[in-house]
């Protein structure tokens, strides 16, 4: 890893009011190399940021400026675009033009082809190029390609703390790509900042619901991983589920093994050998399984794992915060790799617990 710059590096977030955007000002804000120089969005400009969040008084001396693509890549050297979809990519190949390195938290960049986008999203594209050449931002797969990169396509939230999960199922080989199933559920937060009748208290609290069955727009995301670490095309059955709660993803994948014979142990030890140079997943010990509090705030991934020899299945549990390792700490983790320094830096690894 490279020596921290003598000057540091300056960086802008488009998208800073939403709630993946004031966790990247909160993490850039403390980061020891970065620079803080530009923080956007039409609907808040004119703002001062700490009258939007005012928690973070002190901290931040920024005012939301309404987007301009020209001036921004005048201020910044790195920009982060979290966007709803369909707007990064109109913004991404002006940036890129003017030499700006661009990590976008939103789908527009997490497909190579973009077909899939267009079925999936409804929004018509005709830079093929530009997506083919972004690299899709999991560190713990795609560690060398991200070190290489100008345009990063973070992913989502549910398909990180899936894929994680998967990984060294398909990598190695172990399971039946055909039979994964994945049963998430997320906290509120992932559903944004704005307004909407199915996150109000008196419609979320002490309930639990299914959402997107069958059609959900994370699938295509996390078939097109599956079928790269597979090697041949994998459908998977995904199901999200909306917990009562803030933050916080716990998947639970189910799979049937190749070799129904392998025990926990087995799959331990090919887990752990798996992460052993990644630093933000933590492969638990035997019969402890993940809590998403425990990853509350960090950039961390816990997989529990069991094995059910009495119907041949692997049981992976993968536990993320979905605003942190599902979103901004996870684009922040990519940014360490493309500027060359230590992966964990300015990252949060410990939560506040309880």
């Amino acid at each position: 890893m490279s020596e921290l710059p003598a000057e540091k590096v300056a960086v802008g977030v488009v998208g800073a009011s939403g709630y993946g955007g004031v966790q990247l000002v909160r993490l850039l804000t403390h980061h020891p190399a970065v620079e803080l120089t530009y923080l956007g969005g039409d609907s808040s400009a004119g703002q001062s940021y700490t009258d939007i969040y005012p928690h973070l008084a002190g901290q931040v001396a920024l005012t939301m400026e309404a987007v301009d693509l020209e001036a921004i890549a005048d201020r910044c050297q790195v920009v982060f675009l979290s966007l709803p979809n369909g707007l990064a990519c109109k913004m991404a190949p002006t940036l890129l033009e003017r030499g700006c390195r661009v990590l976008d938290l939103s789908a527009d960049y997490r497909f190579e082809n973009l077909s899939t986008y267009v079925s999936w999203y409804g929004v018509e594209r005709d830079d093929q190029a530009m997506a083919a050449e972004a690299v899709y931002g999991l560190p713990e797969l795609f560690r060398d390609r991200i070190r290489t990169a100008r345009l990063i396509g973070c992913p989502g939230c549910y398909p990180t703390a899936s894929l994680l999960g998967i990984a060294p199922l398909l990598k190695q080989g172990l399971a039946q790509p055909e039979t994964l199933i994945i049963d998430a559920k997320s906290g509120t937060s992932g559903g944004g900042r704005a307004a909407k009748t199915n996150m109000l208290l008196a419609e979320a609290s002490n309930s639990l619901s299914a959402y997107g069955v069958a059609r959900h727009r994370h699938t295509p995301e996390i078939e097109q991983i599956c079928t790269h670490l597979a090697r041949h095309e994998v459908t998977v059955q995904f199901t999200p589920h909306l917990i009562p709660m803030v933050r916080g993803i716990l998947a639970t994948i189910y799979a049937t093994l190749r070799d129904p014979g392998l025990v926990r142990d087995d799959l331990l030890t090919i887990y752990s050998a798996f992460y052993r140079s990644s630093p933000w997943v933590t492969v638990l010990p035997n019969g402890v399984y993940p809590q998403t509090k425990w990853a509350w705030g960090t950039n961390r991934c816990f997989l529990g794992l069991e094995a059910d020899p009495r119907t041949g299945r692997i049981i992976v549990m993968s536990a993320i915060d979905n605003l942190m390792k599902g979103q901004a700490s996870q684009a922040v983790q990519c940014l360490n790799l493309m500027m060359g320094w230590d992966e964990a830096l300015g990252l949060p690894a410990v939560t506040f617990y309880p």
